[in-house]
């Protein structure tokens, strides 16, 4: 119940935070267009399910960003075998392109 909970909230977070957008602005090599903050919106929230729903991925302990389909990944973990495990799960969502992952292990 937990997990679907807070899934949920992530969701509920991404989309929120999609108001404000304008519309139909370009993209350029430093700024996203809309419908790529969209796409990226929806990957790091995809990301973010996938390691709410993995309980060996501290998920409230990594953050995750999305640019243009090159996820970034920050954070604390306790193993390497964590750090990994993010990366792997992030790798697998689809449209991600690469992922960088700066996870830190404690």
């Amino acid at each position: 119940m937990k997990t679907t909970q807070t899934t949920l909230a992530i969701i509920a977070l991404a989309i929120g935070g999609l108001a404000w957008l304008p519309a139909g602005c370009a993209g350029s090599a430093t700024r996203e267009s809309t419908g790529e903050y969209v796409d990226d919106s929806t990957i790091t929230t995809k990301v973010k399910t996938e390691f709410v729903q993995d309980s060996s991925v501290k998920a409230l302990d990594i953050k995750v960003e999305t640019f243009k389909g090159v996820v970034s990944l920050s954070g604390f973990v306790d193993t390497p075998d964590q750090k990994s495990r993010a990366a792997q799960l992030a790798a697998g969502v689809p449209g991600v392109h690469d992922v960088k992952n700066n996870i830190t292990v404690k």
